[in-house]
């Protein structure tokens, strides 16, 4: 993929006609995922105020500090035939963007805009309603191009050979920090920009979803979660869930597991066009509760993912939307008995015409190390 095929010039149009039909006069999009999904600009948040500015009509344009001008002309920015506003240090970049402007009733905030910048501009548009950009954006990136797919698809083979060096990492003696320090160099190496997350949950620590590392030294006989993701040299992000034991497992242990790994393999199979968010949840829920597990499942199902790890849609029950082809997501659920142990199963995976295609392909079963 090129960064024509994952930031193509299409999409700003896309975009400034979603701005209209939601009714509102202009996107502001500073440095964040959202100003990085329309332009491909991954700018740097600063003081210095970068914004895409997006009107409902007309010409969008880019406010750069002139510092910044150089990075945002050699961006992908560069081929959506933008005017890049430079501004030196003595502008107010804030009053300038709103004399261009004019007046206006109502615009989408980048859902990350920092608040110096979002009180920056009410000072400037007082007359102007704030709302978040994230309300016209969501359906545009929720629903995954052929290119995004593809990406997803790279990050899903790049951290499965994350996992499948795993094995080789996990031992009695160890902590889990000093495993989680090798696991990260093997996120980089695999390919990966950035390591966004390395958890190593061992024994009781396994009973918290998002226990990070520690210095506990991880001993025979015990689970380890081992959850890990990063984002690709194309801004898309990977993330994923594997559950080792290091020898043989607790007693109760692997029954659990069972229950957990059919649950994980129950909602992947149910995903497909027209079926709700929350019935992907539930199809891994009921199973877990069938066995008597149900009060410790204690997250949603999964969450979207694509230039973030976390985005919409959110698999939860409640959240009725239906699927649509290109929706990419996390289904992981998992099992967490305070004070003892834990496990989770997670793989992202991509709603297509027909089904859902999982984007890791390491094996499920437990893996005793």
């Amino acid at each position: 993929m090129t960064s024509s095929d994952l930031y193509p010039v299409s999409r700003l149009a896309a975009v400034q006609e979603a701005t209209a039909k939601a009714g509102l006069d202009a996107l502001l999009l500073t440095p964040g995922p959202d100003l990085r999904y329309v332009s491909g600009y991954d700018a740097k948040p600063l003081e210095r105020l970068t914004c895409l500015v997006v009107p409902a009509s007309g010409e969008a344009y880019m406010m750069v500090p002139r510092l910044e001008l150089p990075a945002a002309q050699a961006s992908p920015a560069s081929r959506l035939g933008l005017e890049f506003v430079a501004w030196d240090e003595t502008d107010d970049p804030y009053a300038v963007a709103a004399a261009r402007l004019g007046r206006v009733g109502k615009v989408g905030l980048a859902d990350r805009m920092w608040a110096m910048s979002s009180l920056r501009f009410r000072e400037v548009l007082p007359e102007a309603e704030q709302v978040l950009a994230g309300s016209v954006l969501r359906e545009l990136r929720m629903r995954k191009s052929p290119a995004e797919t593809a990406a997803l698809r790279e990050a899903g083979q790049a951290i499965d050979s994350v996992h499948r060096q795993v094995p080789e990492l996990l031992r009695a003696g160890r902590t889990e920090r000093e495993v989680a320090r090798d696991i990260a160099e093997a996120i980089l190496a695999s390919g990966h920009d950035t390591v966004d997350f390395v958890i190593v949950a061992s024994g009781p620590n396994g009973a918290s979803p998002h226990h990070d590392v520690s210095d506990r030294v991880i001993q025979a006989g015990e689970p380890v979660v081992v959850d890990i993701g990063g984002q690709l040299h194309n801004g898309y992000c990977s993330d994923s869930t594997r559950t080792y034991s290091v020898g043989e497992p607790p007693a109760g242990f692997a029954a659990y597991y069972e229950v957990l790994r059919q649950a994980q393999e129950a909602a992947c199979a149910a995903v497909r066009p027209g079926v709700s968010c929350e019935s992907i949840d539930a199809a891994a829920r009921e199973i877990i509760a069938e066995a008597g597990y149900g009060e410790y499942f204690i997250h949603r199902t999964g969450h979207g993912i694509g230039i973030e790890t976390h985005e919409e849609p959110y698999i939860v029950s409640g959240n009725g939307e239906p699927l649509e082809p290109g929706f990419a997501f996390s289904v992981e659920p998992g099992i967490y008995l305070p004070g003892r142990h834990g496990a989770r199963i997670e793989d992202i995976v991509v709603c297509t015409e027909s089904g859902g295609e999982r984007m890791n392909d390491t094996p499920r079963e437990l893996v005793i190390v």
